[in-house]
């Protein structure tokens, strides 16, 4: 594999034990893994505002954790179990973590996630 794996104090779980990188750093962009919005144990809250939220404050770590923030993401795909029941909480928090100029972004909707009842997963690309 090119490229360097990016990962943050807190995430190496995610390397060790799913053999994945948080992140993977190759040339000048940023490929941040999909980041579901768990708490501690990888459980999910019933409320998706809070799953939601979970999961950019998730998106920002591994980010930080390459020394970028939210503004340097050029691209985001997110994938949504219930995406039209849920799509105006989802707005609602994307809109607190996204800022203009906006990236592109692609929204799936989906039947399920890895974790049990997780709402959303979302990667992103940012420059390196």
């Amino acid at each position: 594999m090119s490229g360097e794996p990016i990962i943050p104090e807190g995430y190496e779980g995610f390397y060790n034990d799913f053999h994945f990188a948080p992140a993977n750093k190759v040339g000048d962009k940023l490929y941040v893994s999909g980041q579901i919005g768990f708490s501690e144990g990888l459980a999910v809250s019933d409320d998706p505002e809070t799953q939601f939220t979970a999961a950019f404050e998730h998106v920002k770590a591994v980010l930080a954790g390459a020394g970028k923030t939210m503004a340097d993401i050029v691209e985001m795909t997110t994938f949504h179990v219930g995406l039209q029941a849920h799509a105006n909480t989802f707005l609602a928090v994307k809109d607190k973590y996204i800022d203009a100029p906006y990236p592109a972004w692609t929204a799936i909707g989906i039947e399920e996630l890895f974790v049990p009842g997780a709402l959303v997963e979302i990667k992103v690309i940012a420059t390196a």
